[in-house]
């Protein structure tokens, strides 16, 4: 089915609710009216969790039971830190279990200072994965080696022809992406993209970046990003996988309540949008 941009596929991001184990995620995601939802099963900071169901067999039974009663899927699994000593072969019972799970994609992130190192890394690593039926992309952050769309461009490209690139609307913003840019993206390179809202005051700190981005985000339309200009340069059927951490809000009114106003609010930005223009360079 083609989604309008009313009725896309929405896709709660773990780090929304990082706390909360996968199957929580899955049946507060389903109650909120979700289409399906990310995982992380790989810890990124340690003092946010991850959940490594290849490692975890009853849990990974357990979270195949919440899709199979809720009807969601898995868009995505995340995220692989590829630093200078990630090894690919190393992750193949992570690649084992998104396949597993029905998963479409694997989130990587650029922690490795040779660009070329990173790209072939990245490379093998989407061989592997295409090999159990998932796509890579690399995601872009403006405090890494990789700060923005066309840097992300540039490595994806010599990393070869299947590798995408995932935005996230907030790193957008933050970095010196260009809306040009992401217009005449081709389709093979954008799969997905992430979306929040945010608080605006440049110039930011590297610590400011990092405390926005894992914990002090918006729902759409609470902030002052151009969310509306951000997705009319997207394909009006992407998915889209809310990544809204709020730390705060979510100690105070708990996590199924984010969860369903950040759904609400998603929905209402949605609506605004006029039929998107045609997309040049495809």
């Amino acid at each position: 089915m083609t989604r309008t941009p009313e009725n896309r596929l929405l896709s709660l991001a773990h780090l929304t609710a990082i706390d909360l184990p996968p199957p929580a995620l899955i049946h507060a995601a389903a109650t909120a009216g979700f289409d399906a939802v990310g995982l992380r099963l790989l810890r990124v900071t340690p003092t946010s969790p991850g959940y490594p169901l290849m490692h975890d067999p009853a849990l990974l039974r357990a979270t195949q039971d919440a899709l199979r009663a809720t009807g969601l899927r898995v868009h995505d699994i995340e995220f692989v830190k590829l630093e200078p000593d990630t090894d690919p072969a190393q992750l193949c019972a992570f690649l084992d279990t998104g396949a597993a799970l029905g998963a479409s994609e694997v989130i990587c992130a650029p922690y490795d200072p040779d660009l070329t190192r990173l790209a072939d890394r990245l490379g093998a690593l989407a061989d592997l994965a295409a090999a159990r039926g998932l796509g890579v992309s690399l995601e872009f952050f403006p405090w890494t080696v990789v700060p923005s769309l066309e840097d992300a461009l540039r490595v994806v490209e010599q990393a070869g022809p299947t590798v995408g690139i995932l935005v996230d609307s907030l790193h957008f913003d933050r970095s010196t992406s260009r809306r040009e840019t992401l217009t005449t993206l081709p389709p093979n390179r954008l799969r997905l993209a992430h979306l929040c809202d945010a608080r605006v005051a440049p110039p930011y700190t590297t610590d400011a970046l990092l405390h926005t981005a894992r914990e002090d985000r918006l729902p759409p339309g609470e902030g002052k990003i151009d969310l509306v200009e951000f997705l009319r340069a997207l394909p009006a059927d992407l998915p889209l996988g809310l990544e809204v951490p709020m730390a705060v809000r979510t100690a105070r009114a708990g996590s199924d309540s984010v969860i369903r106003d950040t759904l609400h609010a998603t929905r209402n930005l949605l609506r605004r949008l006029d039929p998107p223009p045609p997309r040049r360079g495809i």
